[in-house]
């Protein structure tokens, strides 16, 4: 019997300890890419940057979407591709900035559209996350607000050609879509909503009327459904719930209307919202599998209207291109994919837009966007998912939407750029700038362009040549699709 020398038997040691690893590894990488994680998008319309999670106030207003805060990842440097709704949600549908495809506003009735220069609704040519996902093998859902097209006097696409194996809207979209009943609680029975009986007449899918402040459980319930259904499938699923119950006009139940002000009607829809989520989370924590192998992002459209949401401290509402316009929170949830240390952890550093998430997602779902779909948005992956606290590249560009709030009162800048710590905002032509360091001044107090001209000069040449490229003019020519 020969004795294998001990360097020798050190050596084999290793060797074997590296193969298993490498073997783990693989077999690790390969379950990853078999069973791709699920994935959820909580899009709240109108809800400010000081909302949630851990609103300050007498008491916990948003304790589920807190919860899944302590259990996953914070992000404090989140902004939306724009202040208002429309064009955000188009960045978060297509991974671009939505001046590409004509959006610049919210999509209203035909003729204002033409009037401001917009289009009626998002081509479906445009890229979509969801589609993307679905040519990969995933379950595609979306249950909530849509307004990309379909509404007022607009018969648009049904949101199905956009990459949606099934849909339930409200009043801003084509197809299956619940309408609101406002109940004011003054012994006279429930309205129909105005937009509701107009979208009503337009058919092209099934209506059906609910009360407003049940609209959020009226998107849960099917969306739950649509899950039960893709797992029972073994499908992985990508599922958006987008309530708009958040957005005027504000409808809580009775026990929360306070004193009735714009601000407690507020709070208490916010309350409300909440709750009615719960049911979502608590599904997919309470089922083993789902649990293990689903993210929930958590995340507002823009920022708030006046006299109602929040943005603390910082400067601006909705419509304005200052933070409080279009710097949102997002929580992402994950427990069995996010790094384990980065449960209740809070990102201060990562700068990241709703594009960015876009190509992450697509990331983490090991799907790869198609070689024409010329995303805007860069992979930070590493910071959604907690390993790392990693930077964007490139500047984000910002263009104010022509008519909210509208030039005649407010002389408000058009145009803004982050680059690194530095904001810069100015009109269309460049004029009137104001520099902001976002590290030293995140409320936007201190105007620095006397101080840095050079700086201001190089930020603003970058900003003038995106619009002029990427981004339309801010009254481009009307394009109608067919």
């Amino acid at each position: 019997m020969s004795i294998v020398p001990a360097s020798v038997r050190l050596l084999i040691t290793v060797v074997a300890i590296g193969a298993a690893l490498l073997g783990s590894a693989s077999a690790s990488l390969a379950k990853e890419k078999s069973t791709p994680p699920n994935i959820i998008l909580v899009f709240i319309d109108d809800a400010g940057f000081a909302d949630f999670p851990y609103f300050k106030d007498k008491r916990p207003r948003t304790p589920n979407i807190d919860r899944l805060c302590d259990e996953g990842l914070r992000f404090t440097q989140f902004y939306v591709n724009s202040p208002i709704c429309s064009p955000s949600r188009a960045a978060f549908v297509t991974g671009q900035y939505p001046s590409r495809w004509g959006i610049t506003s919210y999509i209203a009735a035909s003729q204002e559209n033409a009037r401001r220069g917009m289009r009626d609704w998002l081509d479906p040519a445009a890229p979509s996350l969801a589609r993307m996902l679905q040519q990969a093998g995933y379950a595609t859902g979306h249950f909530g607000k849509w307004h990309l097209g379909g509404g007022r006097d607009v018969t648009a696409p049904p949101i199905s050609d956009y990459g949606f194996d099934e849909s339930l809207t409200q009043f801003e979209g084509m197809g299956d879509r619940i309408l609101p009943l406002l109940d004011n609680y003054d012994g006279k029975p429930p309205v129909k909503f105005p937009l509701g009986i107009a979208s009503e007449k337009l058919g092209q899918g099934e209506v059906r009327w609910v009360e407003r402040s049940q609209e959020t459980s009226e998107f849960v319930k099917p969306a739950i459904n649509f899950i039960e259904r893709a797992a029972a499938a073994g499908k992985p699923f990508y599922v958006n719930v987008w309530p708009n119950d958040v957005h005027t006009p504000l409808h809580p139940p009775k026990e929360l209307r306070g004193d009735g002000s714009k601000r407690e009607l507020y709070l208490g829809v916010l309350e409300n919202m909440d709750r009615q989520l719960a049911p979502l989370f608590e599904f997919i924590r309470n089922d083993e599998q789902l649990s293990q192998n689903t993210i929930i992002l958590v995340a507002s459209d823009n920022g708030f209207e006046p006299g109602a949401g929040s943005a603390g401290d910082l400067r601006g509402s909705k419509g304005t291109l200052y933070e409080g316009g279009f710097r949102e929170p997002l929580v992402v949830w994950g427990p069995g994919v996010l790094d384990a240390e980065a449960a209740g952890k809070t990102n201060d550093l990562t700068v990241l837009s709703s594009f960015d998430v876009v190509a992450s997602l697509l990331t983490i779902a090991g799907v790869d966007a198609p070689t024409d779909a010329k995303l805007d948005g860069e992979d930070l992956s590493a910071a959604l998912l907690g390993a790392e606290q990693p930077q964007r590249t490139k500047p984000l560009y910002w263009v104010r939407p022509p008519d909210r709030p509208g030039q005649r009162r407010n002389n408000l800048p058009d145009l803004a750029i982050r680059s690194g710590n530095w904001k810069l905002l100015t009109e269309y032509d460049g004029s009137e700038p104001q520099l902001y360091d976002l590290v030293a001044d995140p409320n936007e107090r201190k105007n620095l362009a006397a101080e840095h001209p050079e700086r201001v000069d190089a930020l603003r040449r970058d900003l003038l040549q995106w619009h002029r490229t990427a981004a339309l003019n801010d009254n481009p020519t009307p394009a109608k699709h067919p």
